[in-house]
């Protein structure tokens, strides 16, 4: 079986269902070089994925670019997210995306991390100014990320999103403020409303590891997800990932091999517990007890944001 490809709503995107999620490869999780993620992802697109999922804070649009300058730039579609909520902030962001990507436009612009209506009204000033680049041919398409129930519903019903990138997996770990029910019924009225989605965190992190089929095919069997960003960090997942979102059977040494790679989040000993953390933490995984950082591993996903807003650089995805 080939890979599949669905349109994006309404966008015009064709996109492959297999997403490159191309955070696991930056300096918060795995930290490749520039080489070793632009080849990985090189091998990604040679074997049929044209759709890439990063973000500003991801700080690997130089990996991404070492890829399509080997001739993807044309074949290949990027989606992109910033937190900026004025239209400066965005304007910063969509050019610094455009000149390290070294691309005449993005294809898809996403606000970071919708939670509701009211984030979404807070970030009317950067979206409206998205929707301007849109109108000059610089983006393509626009829209939110979010882990929340509300963040979809709110994403479907505004006029200016074209793309939802919810999370969602079958057991419901990471979605803030209801269950996995709840989300696929919040990405069904998404549909309904015309709007591309793609998903996130079907494995949950790595916290579904022990049954990777049943939640690829819970994701997947979700007809409104054109598409499903997966964290690839080397090869071997790459591979197998490719055989679960085709239908084929993935050998057992593959799978012995992939069952090794155990991740868990890392705490250094120098925490001071400032609560950085905490408040970046969307999955509320975190805590501070007795004056440091402390993860609750069943609601952690590993997106390793909390890396990121760490001043003391304490917490690392390993």
């Amino acid at each position: 079986m080939s890979l599949e490809y669905r349109l994006l709503g309404q966008t015009g995107l064709l996109v492959s269902r297999l997403c490159f999620g191309s955070l696991t490869m930056s300096r918060l999780q795995a930290n490749l070089s520039v080489k070793e993620g632009g080849q990985l992802l090189e091998a990604a697109f040679a074997m049929g994925i044209n759709f890439v999922d990063t973000a500003e804070s991801y700080d690997n649009y130089h990996h991404i670019r070492w890829a399509l300058e080997r001739g993807w730039s044309h074949k290949v579609h990027i989606a992109t997210k910033s937190y900026a909520y004025t239209a400066e902030q965005m304007q910063d962001s969509l050019e610094k995306a455009l000149r390290e990507l070294k691309r005449d436009y993005i294809d898809v612009f996403l606000l970071h991390e919708q939670e509701s209506s009211l984030t979404l009204k807070g970030h009317d000033e950067a979206l409206e100014y998205l929707q301007r680049a849109k109108e000059q041919g610089l983006v393509r398409a626009t829209g939110i990320s979010t882990h929340t129930v509300a963040g979809a519903r709110a994403g479907a019903l505004h006029p200016g999103v074209d793309v939802i990138h919810p999370l969602i997996n079958k057991a419901g770990w990471g979605i803030v403020d209801g269950n996995a029910d709840d989300m696929v019924t919040a990405i069904q009225f998404a549909g309904q409303m015309g709007k591309g989605v793609y998903g996130m965190k079907a494995l949950a992190g790595g916290h579904l590891h022990q049954d990777v089929g049943a939640a690829f095919g819970f994701v997947l069997d979700i007809p409104e997800l054109a598409a499903v960003a997966v964290g690839m960090q080397n090869e071997a997942e790459l591979a197998a990932n490719l055989l679960y979102f085709t239908g084929q059977p993935v050998p057992q040494d593959l799978q012995t091999k992939l069952a090794r790679q155990a991740r868990k989040l890392h705490i250094e000993d120098w925490c001071e517990g400032c609560g950085r953390c905490v408040e970046a933490c969307a999955s509320g995984a975190l805590r501070i007890e007795n004056e440091r950082a402390r993860v609750d591993l069943s609601r952690c996903v590993f997106c390793g944001y909390c890396s990121r807003a760490c001043p003391h650089f304490c917490l690392k995805v390993i």
